[in-house]
C-alpha cells in the first residue's frame, strides 16, 4: 500500500511511529479552567491570520496625502498614508472592517485571557518547581503582549493613537539625563517625527510576533515535557495524570473549541464596533481627542500618571518630573512582581520539591490574599486611567475621583488582603467541619434523653479525598481562632 510505504519512509527517517505512540496518547486532565490557556492560543492564531490579511492593504508611511475615498466627511483632508490606508481598509476593502475589528477584538481577548490564565496558575500554585521557567515564558508573553498591543494601536496614526504616542514621548522625556536621547532615537527626531509608524510596523508584524511565537512553542513543549498539572482527587498523585488521551479525544475537543473561539470573536467583531478611527480624524500635534482612553490592558499605566501629583524637583540644574518618572518606574515593578513571585515564595517557604497537584486557593490564604490585593491595585489604577470618564458618567468632580483613587491605591489592597485571607481561613474551617461531621440535611432528630440534634450526612469518599488531599499551610487554622 502506498500509504504504508510513505509511513514507513517517514518512520525510518524521523521515527514518527515512536513519537506518535509517545505523544499522541499523552493524557490531558479535564477541567474548565484549563480552557483559559487554549483561549490564549486560539486568539493568538486569529491575530496572526487577520494580521496577515491586513498587511496586504496597510501602508506604514507618514507621508502626507489628500484623502479621496468612500468616507465623505474626510474627503480633501490632508493625512498620512497610514491613516488613509486604514480608512481604505475600513470602507473600500471587501471585508476589511470586519478584519480590522476581528484583529482588535482578538488582541483584547488575547491579553485578557493571558492575564486570567496566569492568575489561574498563580492561585493554584502551578508555577512551583519544575515549572518556574514556563511561568517566566508565560509572563514574557503577557509583557510583550502589552507592548505589541500598544504598537498595533498606534499604527493607524489617528488622533487617539497619536495622543497615546504623546503620552509615550512624555514618559521617555521624564527619564533623567538620557530622556531626550531616548525620545529622539524612538521617533527619529522631534515628536512626532516621520519614522515612528514604519518602526512600530516592523516591530508589530515581525520582531515581537516572532519572539511571541517562539515563546508559545517553548511554552507548549514544556507543558508536554513536565506533564499537565491536575487538581487533587481520587487516584490522582504527584506521579500520574488522569484524563483523556491527546488523540483522538483531546484533539477533537480542542479543534471544536478553536472554532467556538473563532466564531465568538467573529460575532463580537461583526456586531460591536471598536476603534472607529474615522471618528477621531488624523493625528495633529496641536490637537487632543476628547475622552482619550487606551485599551484596557494599558489603562492602569495611564492611571498611575493621572493620579500622581505633578511633583517636580531640581537637582544640579536638572529638573526631574516625578509626576511622570515615578509612575513609569512603578508600572514595570507591578508586572515584575508577578514574574518573580515563584522564586520569592520558594525562597520564603524553603519548598524545593516538585509539585504536580494543584492547590485549592483557600488552602493557601497568604498567596491568595496577595493575588487578590494585586488585582485590586490593577482595577483601581484602571479606574484612575479613566478618571475623566468616571467623573462625567457618575456626575462627580474629577478631583474627587482622583483623590479617591490616590487613597484607594494604598488602602484598598490592605483591606482586600486581610478580608481575602480571613475568607480563606473561614472556608478551611467550613471544610474541616464537613470532613468531621458531614453535610447538614435539615432533618431534626430527638434523642432518647430529649435533646434535639440535626442529622448530618457523611460525605462520599471522593469528596472527602478532595477536601483532605492537601498539606497544611504554615499558617494553621487553629492558630487563627
Amino acid at each position: 500500500m502506498s500509504g504504508e510505504r510513505l509511513a514507513d519512509w517517514f518512520d525510518g527517517r524521523l521515527g514518527t511511529r515512536t513519537l506518535g505512540r509517545k505523544y499522541l496518547r499523552k493524557v490531558f486532565p479535564d477541567h474548565w479552567s484549563f480552557l483559559l490557556g487554549e483561549i490564549c492560543l486560539y486568539s493568538f492564531v486569529v491575530l496572526i491570520l487577520t494580521g496577515v490579511y491586513l498587511t496586504l492593504f496597510f501602508h506604514p508611511s507618514m507621508n502626507e496625502v489628500t484623502y479621496h475615498g468612500s468616507y465623505v466627511p474626510l474627503n480633501g483632508v490632508r493625512m498620512s498614508e497610514a491613516y488613509a490606508s486604514t480608512l481604505d481598509i475600513s470602507f473600500d476593502v471587501r471585508g476589511g472592517l470586519l478584519m480590522r475589528q476581528l484583529h482588535h477584538w482578538s488582541a483584547l481577548v488575547f491579553v485578557a485571557a493571558m492575564l486570567t490564565h496566569m492568575m489561574r496558575h498563580f492561585f493554584t500554585g502551578s508555577f512551583r518547581k519544575p515549572r518556574e521557567v514556563n511561568w517566566l515564558f508565560g509572563w514574557s508573553l503577557l509583557f510583550l503582549g502589552l507592548f505589541e498591543g500598544l504598537f498595533g494601536y498606534s499604527l493607524p496614526d489617528d488622533l487617539l493613537s497619536g495622543t497615546g504616542l504623546r503620552f509615550v514621548n512624555g514618559a521617555l522625556l521624564s527619564v533623567p539625563i538620557v530622556g531626550t536621547y531616548l525620545s529622539m532615537f524612538l521617533f527619529g527626531g522631534e515628536f512626532p517625527g516621520h519614522d515612528i509608524v514604519a518602526r512600530f510596523y516592523s516591530l508589530h508584524i515581525l520582531v515581537i510576533p516572532g519572539i511571541m511565537a517562539a515563546l508559545v512553542v517553548a511554552h507548549i513543549l514544556l507543558v508536554v515535557y513536565h506533564k499537565h498539572t491536575q487538581f487533587a482527587g481520587p487516584g490522582r498523585t504527584e506521579r500520574n495524570v488522569i484524563g483523556a488521551p491527546f488523540f483522538p479525544v483531546y484533539l477533537a475537543k480542542a479543534g471544536g473549541f478553536f472554532f467556538l473561539v473563532f466564531g465568538a470573536l467573529t460575532v463580537i467583531a461583526g456586531v460591536a464596533s471598536v476603534n472607529p478611527v474615522w471618528v477621531y480624524g488624523p493625528f495633529r500635534p496641536d490637537q487632543v481627542s476628547t475622552g482619550a482612553q487606551p485599551d484596557w490592558y494599558l489603562g492602569f499605566a495611564e492611571g498611575l500618571v493621572r493620579v500622581m501629583p505633578g511633583w517636580e524637583i531640581t537637582l544640579w540644574g536638572h529638573t526631574l518630573v516625578l509626576g511622570v518618572l515615578i509612575p513609569i518606574v512603578v508600572f514595570p515593578l507591578l508586572l515584575v512582581f508577578i514574574g518573580v513571585y515563584p522564586f520569592i515564595e520558594a525562597r520564603i517557604t524553603g519548598d524545593k520539591r516538585e509539585h504536580h497537584l494543584l492547590d485549592r486557593p483557600r488552602n493557601r490564604p497568604i498567596r491568595t490574599a496577595i493575588g487578590a490585593a494585586w488585582i485590586s491595585v490593577y482595577l483601581i489604577l484602571l479606574a484612575g486611567g479613566g478618571n475623566d470618564i468616571v467623573a462625567t458618567r457618575l456626575h462627580l468632580s474629577i478631583n474627587t475621583v482622583t483623590w479617591a483613587v490616590r487613597i484607594g491605591v494604598f488602602v484598598v489592597p490592605v483591606v482586600v488582603f486581610v478580608v481575602t485571607r480571613r475568607i480563606c481561613l473561614g472556608l478551611q474551617l467550613r471544610d474541616r467541619e464537613l470532613v468531621l461531621h458531614g453535610r447538614e440535611t435539615g432533618v431534626i432528630k430527638r434523642l432518647p434523653h430529649g435533646e434535639y440534634v440535626e442529622v448530618h450526612q457523611p460525605l462520599e469518599q471522593a469528596e472527602l479525598h478532595t477536601l483532605t488531599a492537601h498539606e497544611r499551610p504554615g499558617e494553621l487554622v487553629e492558630r487563627e481562632r
